[in-house]
């Protein structure tokens, strides 16, 4: 498994304040793309959580910088292939309620995975068609 992983450019975001439900919004709007519109979308996004991705995922494009020195990022057609983000850990914290009770809030947080993925020329054209007729 450690060998395989010597290929795989992939990053990793434990603790990031932000609830999943949020996160998996962010993530689910990128995934499958090419790296290149997904770092455009989401530079463009309104949504906080997806400064947090654009940041991950160009330190996967630098993994892969790092992993392939003869290669060009141009000439590989990367595109996110994984992402998942999962649960992490929970604050929980008191706020006072009405006749002496306390409410408890669960303060969310999330681990995200990506792993980047290089195109080759046939899942290329398959997937150039799948974007024109959509």
């Amino acid at each position: 498994m450690k060998e395989a992983r010597k290929n795989v450019a992939f990053a990793k975001l434990n603790n990031c304040p932000t609830s999943p439900r949020k996160m998996r919004l962010v993530a689910d709007m990128v995934r499958g793309m090419s790296v290149e519109k997904a770092l455009f979308l989401l530079a463009n996004s309104p949504k906080e959580a997806s400064g947090r991705l654009e940041k991950l995922i160009r330190s996967a494009l630098n993994n892969w910088v790092q992993k392939n020195e003869e290669g060009r990022v141009e000439d590989a057609g990367l595109y996110i292939g994984e992402i998942s983000v999962d649960s992490g850990r929970m604050l929980k914290r008191i706020q006072p309620a009405p006749q002496g009770r306390a409410h408890r809030i669960r303060k969310r947080s999330n681990h995200v995975t990506v792993v980047l993925h290089e195109r080759n020329s046939q899942e290329e054209v398959v997937a150039e068609t799948n974007e024109d007729n959509a």
